[in-house]
């Protein structure tokens, strides 16, 4: 049996968290679903209400620390997501931004995502759709199509359950075809990447720099490259 790791983000402050709570459900239903692919899975909780004050810090110096490196490269090293924010003021978790703001925007691509939010009320369903969705796409991630939302009276609704199942069932479909990992390996090139960024593959040093690129000539006071 293969095995593949997901990465469990979630930002809930409060003990019991619901947001936690929402994802580890649909932690439980992804496995259900990649065991009956002959798939066993691997789950990293990453809880951002333990390593706040180091995002902050790390906000404000620009220098992630080791705990908050360490999340990041869970979030690396995962074959996949499952994210799950609490709703405040009819916006994502600022928690969760802010976390996200210290993403390097290689570091997530064509990982799929399964977006989950939990809020005091219904009116809010959409924040999943309208903010986690556009921010995993500027990431370069792949949400699922089924999002996910649990108000209070969600929670004992035989519709939440099956919501959860589908988006289990859609990252299960993923994660066995490997989808995510052709597409970021046969992208990769095209893509324009952060000098010195947390992502694996990033360029550090000058050997990795391409300077025959029409910018890089142009900024050596060069011209630009004529097309035959």
């Amino acid at each position: 049996m293969n095995d593949v790791t997901i990465a469990v983000l979630t930002a809930g402050v409060s003990d019991p968290s619901s947001s936690r709570l929402l994802a580890d459900r649909a932690a439980q239903r992804s496995a259900d679903a990649l065991g009956a692919s002959d798939l066993s899975a691997t789950f990293r909780s990453i809880d951002l209400s333990t390593i706040a004050v180091d995002i902050a810090q790390a906000l404000v110096s620009g220098m992630p620390n080791r705990k908050v490196t360490a999340a990041i490269d869970a979030l690396a090293e995962s074959d996949a997501i499952i994210a799950s924010t609490p709703v405040y003021k009819a916006g994502i978790s600022g928690l969760f931004k802010s976390f996200a703001d210290l993403l390097d925007n290689d570091l997530l691509i064509a990982k799929p995502v399964i977006l989950a939010a939990t809020g005091g009320t219904s009116r809010h369903a959409m924040v999943v759709d309208e903010q986690l969705r556009p921010l995993f796409a500027f990431l370069r991630a792949i949400p699922m199509p089924t999002s996910l939302y649990a108000a209070p009276e969600d929670w004992g609704s035989p519709d939440l359950g099956d919501r959860i199942s589908r988006a289990a069932g859609e990252l299960a479909i993923f994660l066995r075809n490997g989808t995510g990992p052709q597409i970021a390996q046969q992208n990769w090139g095209r893509h324009r990447h952060q000098f010195g960024g947390n992502a694996a593959g990033a360029p550090r040093s000058v050997d990795d720099v391409d300077f025959s690129t029409d910018l890089m000539r142009l900024a050596a006071g060069g011209e630009r490259k004529q097309e035959t």
